[in-house]
């Protein structure tokens, strides 16, 4: 690859709902570019975007990958782009996430039949929380019902008037126009021409002081002012310019590429911070720094770390820092890969995405940097796991091997989360969703070899008391000998959750001598542990040691640590426990249609709506319900509202179980008590 200008170099995300038409547009640009010899389609297994084996067996979108491609616009300019597809199922939004927050631009893609869904909100949402320049590329025109003018307008209504069509389509939808190329517009374009012009020229004018001198003296501005002028509002987000593509047909695509030139910023344009907030230096002669954004177990290359070129020059064969673990990694070739088609480079600078092979210590959101340098990129900030199943193998002796094969897809995946849970123990994976997890553990099947049940796990319950009680036991065993002897008075109530002191020791007159209450406070440990009510641990207890007796030989530590346990068992169940379950807090984003749906769903699980907001025809709902009620909420939910509805999820807080549940869940955990017996 021979070494073009950072100016000259684009690095675009491409966003937007599943069905959009992302991966379709990245196969027509690929073509268009010569990087194929035929335009690849999804749908029949040829796409060069869509190439690994998931992908082809879906026909989706699943992992976020770089493609590079240099060509020349109609202007004469050298075009150095780096396109980032991306998965638009919802599942998956975690790789989006990644792959925005290393590019300098984001393409939303929005489908002319379909208009704007639940996936492009999201894609607009992490474009404004990324500070992220964007355009918006409405696709599919060449459809039966496409209507431009109808989605040009619900754009506008959801995202404000700062969004401007710089290309327009003909009447028979043959041809786009680019209104910013010199050249002639037909006279059937030529009134939206002029008004979309109207506002594009007052936008460039209004980000330079002598262009809006000009401009408000009734001249208008040149091609190059109006064109600098653009891009500065572009970088700002002052200005989301509106493109058109007809992929399928090639239509628009050649027009998209020079506006991308014309109007996105450079890597220079971009002002990079580190996680300090210091500037950074991204030209070519300052010092290197990149963020790797994914990681990949290639069967034949090995573990590959993907890595955005920040600033400076990477260069193959030579040694870099990584920043999080203060270790130094030697470098090899530069692969840089447009699907399946892998090819080294010497050399890679900003804005260019390069993946490396063989690293040591660096995996995900690591910074790599010049020796010598302290520069540190802010992590990448991926979305929390919303559904968890427990994974339990099918054949007895293959936990090994299944935690060893989830572990090695968790690395390459950050939105996925594998734990033991240590009071169920359960295995527990969690990730984005059931398509998520039904890809994961397919993954793991294939490179361990090995099968396994998904089950809904257990809930972590937890116990606590209500009120106060006083409990009493006394340990005394003789069978020859020395025996054991203790005896423990002790008050059990309710703790304030900022209470750092749990346990109490107000025994007087040395009732219980000092070097035993250790023991007590050892046994009543034991015993919270064990719960009262349905073997869950008790939480937010206050125990008082108020009395006792001992013997002066046989008294042991194991005597008043059995007293300890027995006497809290004896308090707690006279302190009114009760059971509790954890609460999370839900975020819905749902089309309007279905919130009568969705708020007569979340009545039947015991959820509580505490608001609701709109957005751009978007109902998003905020509530609470009980863990116990959402474990599958997220296949559900997308069979409410037939794939468009989204949901995020975090621990609240714990609170008490109604009666009636509770009474169900302590015989069941009974009734699993004896039987494990």
């Amino acid at each position: 690859m021979t070494q073009s200008p950072v100016t000259s170099t684009r690095n675009v995300v491409i966003l937007g709902h599943t069905g959009s038409g992302k991966t379709s547009l990245i196969d027509a640009i690929l073509f268009h570019a010569k990087q194929n010899d035929r335009l690849g389609l999804t749908a029949n297994g040829t796409s060069m975007a869509d190439w690994t084996e998931e992908e082809r067996e879906r026909k989706i979108s699943i992992f976020a990958k770089p493609f590079h491609i240099r060509t020349t616009t109609k202007e004469g300019q050298t075009l150095d782009l780096t396109l980032l597809d991306t998965p638009g199922y919802l599942d998956l939004f975690g790789q989006a996430v990644a792959a925005a927050r290393v590019a300098d631009a984001a393409l939303i893609a929005i489908d002319a039949v379909s208009g704007i869904q639940v996936g492009s909100i999201r894609a607009w949402r992490l474009c404004e929380a990324l500070k992220l320049p964007c355009g918006i590329v409405i696709t599919g025109l060449d459809k039966e019902n496409a209507r431009f003018d109808t989605v040009l307008t619900a754009i506008q209504q959801a995202w404000g008037r700062k969004c401007v069509p710089v290309e327009l389509p003909t009447h028979n939808r043959q041809a786009i126009i680019d209104i910013l190329a010199e050249g002639k517009v037909p006279d059937e374009l030529a009134e939206e021409a002029e008004a979309a012009m109207g506002v594009l020229e007052e936008d460039a004018a209004e980000e330079d002081e002598a262009l809006l001198e000009k401009y408000l003296s009734g001249e208008h501005l040149n091609h190059d002012e109006l064109t600098a002028g653009l891009r500065v509002a572009v970088k700002l987000r002052h200005l989301v310019p509106v493109f058109e593509t007809e992929a399928l047909k090639g239509v628009g695509v050649s027009e998209l590429l020079d506006e991308v030139s014309r109007l996105f910023p450079s890597p220079l344009d971009r002002e990079l911070l580190d996680a300090g907030g210091k500037p950074v230096k991204v030209d070519p002669d300052a010092p290197f720094c990149g963020l790797v954004w994914r990681s990949v177990n290639d069967p034949f290359i090995g573990q590959l770390q993907f890595v955005r070129v920040f600033g400076g020059t990477l260069r193959a064969d030579s040694e870099v820092l990584n920043m999080d673990k203060n270790q130094k990694e030697r470098i090899g070739p530069l692969h840089l890969f447009n699907g399946k088609k892998d090819e080294t480079v010497g050399v890679a600078t900003a804005g260019h995405i390069v993946a490396l092979a063989k690293l040591k210590a660096t995996g995900t959101n690591h910074t790599l940097c010049a020796p010598g340098s302290d520069i540190l990129l802010p992590p990448i900030q991926f979305p929390q796991p919303v559904m968890s199943v427990a994974v339990v193998p099918k054949t007895q002796g293959d936990d090994d091997k299944i935690g060893i094969g989830l572990h090695r897809v968790v690395e390459e995946d950050p939105t996925l989360h594998l734990e033991r849970n240590t009071e169920t123990h359960e295995l527990i994976l969690s990730g984005m969703g059931d398509i998520h997890l039904d890809i994961a553990v397919s993954r793991m099947r294939k490179r361990s070899n090995v099968d396994v049940d998904l089950q809904i796990p257990k809930v972590a319950y937890k116990e606590t008391v209500t009120g106060r009680g006083e409990g009493h036991y006394k340990h005394k065993k003789q069978s020859g000998g020395r025996g054991q002897y203790g005896e423990v008075y002790l008050k059990v109530e309710a703790r304030d959750a900022e209470d750092p002191e749990w346990f109490v020791n107000e025994v007087v007159g040395g009732a219980i001598p000092r070097n035993f209450i250790p023991a007590v406070e050892k046994g009543v440990l034991e015993g919270l542990h064990r719960g009262v009510l349905a073997g869950f641990p008790v939480i937010n207890a206050k125990v008082r040691i108020t009395d006792g007796t001992y013997h002066d030989v046989d008294s042991s530590e194991v005597a008043f640590k059995i007293a300890g346990s027995r006497a809290f068992s004896d308090g707690a169940v006279k302190a009114r426990p009760v059971l509790l379950e954890p609460i999370m807090t839900m975020t819905i984003t749902i089309p309007e249609q279905y919130m009568g749906d969705i708020t007569g769903d979340l009545n039947h699980r015991r959820g509580r709506i505490l608001g609701i907001d709109v957005n751009a025809g978007m109902q998003t709902i905020t509530a609470e319900a009980p863990q116990a009620e959402i474990f599958r909420y997220a296949a559900e939910l997308r069979s409410l509202t037939q794939g468009q509805g989204v949901f995020e999820a975090s621990f609240a807080r714990y609170d008490s179980v109604p009666a009636q549940i509770a009474q169900k869940i302590i015989a069941s955990a009974v009734k699993h008590e004896h039987t494990d017996e």
